[in-house]
């Protein structure tokens, strides 16, 4: 009987730092030496936490029996970690954002995702060339909970509503 490896599941870790160049690197460097394959990084550089400090939350995936590895790492380093939650998603749902994204607050939007219980942000690329009628588009992928990839979309479109952002929703054989 072959014994398989437990499979890679997705973490998030809500850090406080200090408002310091290298921080967020020192920070980051204990989780890749540990095992931990960053997924996403919530930086608020813009927000400071009652202490005085940087919120950050990162999305990592490692193996179950790293994780405890990984948040001990961070601590060692001298990061102070407020949560460290393990969450599975059974799904990912990609969707395209279009608009006059310079002057949108993008924190928002992402910090809604992060907000809905039952979606991540796993990735987000923006582009700095403008398309047609000179308006910039980015792609968000979200890791969700089975099922949940309503809920998900729907945070989305609202706060993109708010921010007169269109979306194009759920790109090609990405929503299982």
């Amino acid at each position: 009987m072959a014994v398989t490896a437990p499979a890679d599941r997705t973490h998030v870790l809500r850090l406080e730092l200090a408002d310091e160049p290298g921080a967020l690197l020192a920070a980051l460097a204990p989780i890749a030496d540990a095992g931990g394959n960053l997924l996403s990084v919530l930086h608020e550089r813009g927000s400071v936490t009652p202490r005085g400090r940087i919120p950050v939350e990162v999305t990592v995936e490692c193996q179950p029996d790293r994780f405890e590895t990984v948040v001990g790492a961070l601590e060692d380093a001298g990061v102070t970690v407020i949560d460290a939650t393990a969450e599975r998603y059974a799904d990912a749902v990609t969707v395209l954002l279009v608009g006059d994204l310079v002057a949108t607050d993008l924190s928002e939007l992402l910090a809604s995702v992060e907000e809905c219980e039952a979606a991540s942000v796993v990735e987000f690329a923006l582009t700095d060339e403008p398309g047609v009628d000179h308006e910039a588009s980015a792609r968000l992928r979200m890791g969700v909970a089975d099922g949940a990839a309503e809920r998900a979309l729907a945070a989305v479109r609202a706060v993109a509503a708010e921010a007169g952002v269109r979306v194009i929703e759920p790109l090609a054989g990405d929503r299982r």
